[in-house]
């Protein structure tokens, strides 16, 4: 579905009439979106608190930042200390979209159909640490069995700056260096998910794939920013390749395994050029490259026509596509499949982020890279 609209969209901006059409519904968009933002600033609509210090990472944009590592940052960020913390999720794309709360800890797991691919990847990379992430479209209702099941301190509201239900302490704000503001314009002209001016509202702000862009263009994004908000710290990032994860063997392997080698890349997320530029900067060299929407399930017709092109080649995946590989999967795809363990790395600003979410949660950060 979201492939389709992709199209019919480009179609529409490449006429006059259709760019027009286009802005005229995104401007009833941004009008929706400030109206509902007004409301809660009234007090019309009510937001909740919780007995805990919520931290929301989110973005103002339709995907492409990397909130994912983000999360998974934050929550190690706080286990590192031994601060009970938890992760909320709405749980985008899974079969049941009931107002049950799913809770993946250590133990038996649901299947990511019920869950959502996002949640049961950060699982995977979160096992053994112990903290609890909730899956539910109201968060208010997952963030109060985190704090009476888990005695959760610190909530981390996972994609969350658009949900203005839940009170939070700290607004952590991605933009991909990139492509930071989606177009320019708001849904559906463009993939801003709120105008610009909402980055006012942001207490950090985290630059993502800052190593994809010159030092003069991140200036430029500087500025820009502080033309909104003059106050939050902002802080730079890149997402590093981690590792490898032989699937069928179950076994880490390091990142050289495929330097100097051909593979078959595989991917639906929001921007698979980064995942595929990581491949190339480990040594790979991509031969084959297999984009499907952000979020797609994965059916065995597609992975056996992987398998009939692959020309033996190894297919890489990232956790978050294999997350969604169908069943018996291995039955269909004979040679070598590996995961790309991804991580993200803040090479500016690093201090200030471990500071300010110790801080939140009543932890002093002295000696944290030694915890």
């Amino acid at each position: 579905m979201k492939n389709n609209w992709e199209h019919r969209r480009a179609r529409l901006k490449k006429k006059s009439a259709g760019r027009a059409l286009l802005w005229l519904f995104s401007m009833v968009y941004a009008a929706v979106v400030l109206s509902r933002r007004r409301f809660y600033s009234w007090g019309w609509l009510k937001s909740k608190s919780l007995a805990a210090r919520v931290v929301c990472i989110g973005n103002i944009t339709t995907g492409g930042t990397g909130k994912t590592p983000a999360v998974l940052l934050a929550a190690q960020t706080l286990a590192k200390r031994k601060v009970p913390t938890a992760i909320l999720s709405r749980g985008y794309g899974r079969a049941f979209k009931k107002a049950e709360v799913v809770t993946l800890l250590d133990g038996e797991v649901p299947h990511w159909s019920r869950c959502g691919d996002e949640p049961w990847m950060m699982h995977q990379a979160l096992a053994g640490q112990g903290i609890p992430i909730l899956v539910c479209p109201d968060r208010v209702k997952s963030g109060e069995q985190a704090v009476t099941f888990y005695h959760s301190r610190v909530v981390i509201l996972d994609d969350g700056f658009q949900h203005l239900r839940l009170k939070r302490d700290l607004d952590v704000v991605l933009l991909n260096a990139a492509d930071p503001f989606g177009g320019g314009h708001v849904l559906p002209l463009g993939n801003l998910r709120e105008p610009i001016s909402t980055l006012a509202r942001a207490d950090m702000i985290l630059l993502t794939h800052v190593d994809m862009v010159d030092e003069e263009a991140l200036e430029i994004l500087r500025k820009r920013i502080r033309g909104v908000n003059a106050k939050a710290p902002i802080l730079e990032s890149a997402h590093k390749a981690d590792f490898l994860l032989d699937v069928r063997e179950q076994r880490k392997l390091k990142l050289d395994t495929i330097a100097g080698h051909g593979v078959v890349a595989v991917s639906g997320i929001a921007d698979p050029g980064s995942f595929e530029g990581l491949l190339s900067k480990i040594g790979a060299t991509v031969k084959q490259r297999w984009r499907y929407p952000d979020h797609h399930p994965y059916r065995l017709g597609e992975l056996r026509s992987i398998e009939h092109l692959r020309r033996t080649l190894p297919v890489v995946t990232t956790l978050k596509d294999f997350t969604r590989f169908p069943r018996k999967w291995e039955t269909v795809l004979a040679g070598p499949v590996y995961v790309l363990a991804i991580k993200l790395d803040i090479v500016k600003g690093k201090t200030a982020w471990n500071e300010t979410l110790l801080a939140l949660a009543g932890e002093s950060a002295h000696a944290l890279e030694e915890a």
